[in-house]
Formats: C-alpha cells, sequence, structure tokens
C-alpha cells in the first residue's frame, strides 16, 4: 500500500519540515527540529519480545498526543498498528507500512505534524487548510 516515497512526500509537503538521517542512518522527518515520524527498524530485543508476530516489511514510527490516542490506534486495527515494549508508555506507534492505505497516513502524518509542530504554526496551517 504506502512506501517510503508517499511518507516523504506527505511530510515534505507540511510546512517547516525537513528530513534528515537519524544516527543509525535511517530517514526521520522534522517540523523545524522536532521529530514527529520516523523509519523505525525493529531491533533485536523488539524481534524477541514480537516473536513470530514481528513484521518483516518496512516500519513507521509516528508520535501521538498520548497514549490513550496510540491504545485507539492500536484497537482500530492491529493489522498496521503496533508497539513493543521499548515504546511502553510512550506517545508513539509502529506501523507496517506495507498495510497502511495511503488516506490513513496522510492523516496519521498530518496528526505527527500537527502534535508536535509549535502552537503558532500549527494554527496558521489549520487557517490556511480552512480558507
Amino acid at each position: 500500500m504506502a512506501t517510503w516515497e508517499d511518507v516523504r512526500r506527505i511530510a515534505l509537503a507540511l510546512p517547516e519540515t525537513h528530513e534528515r538521517p537519524s544516527r543509525d542512518g535511517v530517514p526521520q522527518w522534522r517540523v523545524r527540529d522536532t521529530l514527529f515520524v520516523w523509519e523505525r527498524p525493529l531491533r533485536r530485543a523488539d524481534l524477541h519480545a514480537l516473536g513470530d508476530a514481528a513484521p518483516d516489511g518496512p516500519i513507521l514510527a509516528a508520535r501521538v498526543p498520548d497514549v490513550g490516542v496510540k491504545e485507539a490506534l492500536l484497537d482500530e486495527d492491529a493489522g498496521v498498528y503496533f508497539t513493543t515494549p521499548h515504546f511502553d508508555g510512550y506517545p508513539a506507534i509502529l506501523v507496517r507500512l506495507d498495510r497502511i492505505s495511503t488516506p490513513d497516513l496522510e492523516e496519521l502524518v498530518a496528526e505527527a505534524w500537527l502534535h508536535r509542530a509549535p502552537k503558532r504554526l500549527a494554527t496558521a496551517y489549520l487557517d490556511g487548510r480552512a480558507r
């Protein structure tokens, strides 16, 4: 379904967003200098914790407003959204990129951006979309 090019296109269309590699060299997208979505390959501990349920495709991580939103996404579609013990108690969700629809990806990335963008920038963006 969705690809890294979709993530890149969606994220970079948002104001004051840039892409840069992490220390591990994987892409991450930031508004000003605040991380909101990033590639998140599974690590050894993740693979161990997930066992046979560990996905083998591309994985996107996205910030969410709070753990309640994370839980709602997990309940909504466990085939797309998941988490690992590393993210317990942390407001971020993992996404099987090859299972999420492009419209759902657009919504997820925009919501992550809105949550992490400076308030004035987010308000200006929303005001511009309302016209």
